[in-house]
Parts: structure tokens; sequence; C-alpha cells
């Protein structure tokens, strides 16, 4: 007797054994058994015949094809809102017309996957960085290269908001400012890990930077220094990944890859308050991907 198995349900009785042969008197009783099927599959079978012929609905006004691999990273002019510039795995970025989505022009001599690309505040230029940590910039309006830098593996990119003052944050720790299109830079060093994420402040001399080790500072861009640097228990656990600042650039709003969010007084670097912000830590990535404050 097998294992497991209940005396009380074998109370039966065999009666007759019957041989299902293709020949002979029971040959129609097999016949008709392995005729038998069940309805439910029937109804499965009629259903993934209905969803092969369903088609994809597309809602959108237009579709830009143009690139022959993943797309990375999209902006639209923030002064006219009539171009897009979008970089991808091809390496290569295009520029086009958001009213029919023809290109305006591509920027081309990318060594790797374009991963950012964003327009100056008045849209006259736009830079395109690639994952080998190469930047370049482009005038809009002709499609020129007017300067292009090389530094290492690129962690953001970000335009000054009243200025053509571009940023950008590194892998190594540093992060770099330069006015273009004269390339005059400045460097801000790091106190170690990578720096991955920036948010300037509207009076434009300051900016905030997170690091890898969960850390905050708050950079004056002009004096070279940090006026303050959130660190140890105040800190973030895991690396902080965006940052967002309130209309009366007053409090610092950062979210990190352990799923915690952190307000910072921008005046002395208290930290005011955090929370958790995934409701089950049971599928691991719990990271926050973006934060934003709600305007006025």
């Amino acid at each position: 007797m097998e294992e497991g198995y209940d005396d009380e349900e074998e109370n039966f009785e065999i009666i007759e054994e019957i041989e299902l042969d293709d020949e002979g008197p029971n040959a129609e009783l097999a016949y008709n058994i392995e005729e038998m099927t069940v309805d439910n599959e029937e109804n499965i079978d009629q259903t993934n015949e209905d969803d092969e012929f369903v088609e994809e609905r597309d809602d959108s006004d237009l579709t830009f094809s143009q690139h022959t691999a993943s797309v990375f990273c999209v902006s639209m002019d923030p002064s006219s809102c009539s171009h897009v510039v979008s970089g991808g795995e091809d390496d290569k970025a295009f520029v086009w017309k958001l009213s029919d989505g023809k290109v305006q022009f591509t920027c081309d001599g990318h060594k790797d996957s374009v991963t950012y690309a964003e327009f100056s505040y008045d849209s006259k230029y736009v830079a395109t960085a690639d994952m080998s940590g190469l930047i370049k910039v482009w005038l809009l309006d002709s499609g020129d290269e007017v300067w292009s830098f090389e530094t290492s593996d690129i962690e953001w990119l970000e335009w000054h908001h009243s200025a053509h003052v571009l940023f950008a944050g590194t892998a190594d720790g540093e992060f770099w400012m330069w006015k273009i299109p004269d390339g005059a830079c400045k460097t801000y060093q790091s106190h170690g890990p990578k720096t991955t994420c920036s948010r300037l402040l509207k009076d434009g001399k300051r900016i905030c930077v997170g690091y890898g080790d969960g850390s905050l500072k708050l950079w004056d861009l002009k004096a070279g220094n940090h006026d303050f640097h959130v660190t140890g228990g105040y800190a973030h656990d895991q690396s902080v990944t965006c940052l967002d600042i309130n209309e009366d650039s007053t409090v610092l709003a950062s979210g990190s890859e352990e799923g915690v969010l952190k307000l910072t007084h921008i005046g002395n670097g208290k930290v005011l308050g955090s929370m958790e912000a995934a409701l089950s830590k049971e599928d691991g990535d719990v990271s926050i991907e973006a934060v934003r404050f709600c305007s006025k």
C-alpha cells in the first residue's frame, strides 16, 4: 500500500476489466473515448484564437521611430515646446520637430549609449552625454557642435535655469560646472563616493547634490565649498536617487534606494523628518525614482 493512502477510501470492487482494442466488440467504445473533449478546453482554445487578433491600441498623436535601439532619454525645448531631443542605445541623439516628427539634425559622434539630453533654459543649446563620459553641446538653430568635453562615467546632467552654464556629476564623485560655449570650468571635489543627482536652487548660486553613500551637500558655486553636509545617522542608508526643492527654497526633499524620503532644512541642514515610501519591502526593489513638490 502506498504511503499516505487512506484505507477508508479503498472500499471498491472490480467487477469487470474491459480491453479497449481497435478491433472487436469494444472498438466503438474505444473510439468514442478517444474522441471525448472537455468543453472548457474548447473555450480556452477559442479565447486564445481571439487574443491573437486583438490589435494594440495606440492613442498617441505622433510616433518618432528613427532610433534603432532602446531610447534612454527625452526632453522638450522649454522656450517654444516645438522641438524634442531623444537619446538612445544606438549611440545617437536626434533633435526633431514635435509637429511632424521630422529630424532637424542628428547628434553624431558619441561613443556609447546616449543617456542624457537636455535643452538650455532659452532653447538655444542642446546638451547630449553618453555612457563613456563624452558631453557635446549643439546649437538648436543650425545643428552645429559648439563644445565637447570628455570625463568619467556621467551620473547626471543639468543646465542652469537662467544662464548658459552646464553642470554634470560623475562616478568618481566630482561634479563640474562649465560656461557654454567657451568651456571655462570649475570642479567640485567629492569626499569619496560618487555623486548621483542634483538640484539647482532658484537663486542660481547654490546647488544641492546627493551622493552614493546617502549623504547630501549644499554647495556654494562661487565660493566652491559646501554650506552643509548631511551625513552619519541623519543621512540616507543607501544611495540618494533624486532631489527636489520647494518653491521657497527652504526645504530639500530627497529619495533613496532604501525607499526612504527625507526632508531637510536648506537654511541649516537639519533633517526635518523622514518616511518610508514603500508599502512593502518583500519584493526587494523599493528605490524611490522621483520626488517632486506640488506647485502653489
